[in-house]
């Protein structure tokens, strides 16, 4: 399977990079994985909602432009789906098993998805009701789908 994770915003912190390159160093056994990151948009100190909504659309075009038609979408978003490592596996398997050969994550920027990438979605993803910034979500991620391919595999993982 072919994994992409579009990200919204660079990683600029030695350490969150180096635990990047070790989990797709990790995962190169198990998939074809691709990051993408699209520049995030400067937002005021102060905004509304309006000026919010204009940022995460802007930064929702960009995303929408690396989404091909026939792959499957699942968008981390805060309202989305909590689900624990084996049912993340699972989903991951079943997609496989069902034909899906490319699936795309999605992590906004700091005020989240724009609708239309929301609407786009095939599934809203949730880690926690709390935020994280996007470059630690982006390791976080990366974690969970390694630990997932170990699940499936039947392979040993600290828990």
């Amino acid at each position: 399977m072919k994994i992409t994770i579009i990200a919204v915003g660079k990683v600029k912190e030695k350490f969150y990079c180096q635990a990047i390159q070790e989990f797709e160093k990790r995962l190169s056994r198990y998939c074809k994985l691709d990051i993408i990151e699209v520049p995030d948009e400067p937002t005021p100190d102060v905004s509304g909602g309006s000026i919010e909504t204009q940022v995460k659309d802007r930064e929702g075009r960009r995303v929408l432009k690396h989404i091909r038609e026939d792959a499957y979408v699942c968008a981390l978003a805060i309202d989305g789906e909590m689900l624990d490592s084996i049912q993340l596996s699972k989903k991951i398997e079943q997609l496989g098993i069902q034909g899906i050969s490319h699936l795309i994550f999605v992590i906004g920027g700091s005020l989240g998805l724009s609708r239309e990438v929301i609407a786009r979605a095939d599934f809203q993803l949730s880690f926690s009701k709390m935020t994280f910034p996007h470059q630690l979500m982006r390791v976080i991620l990366l974690e969970q789908i390694y630990r997932g391919y170990r699940i499936m595999k039947h392979e040993p993982y600290h828990k």
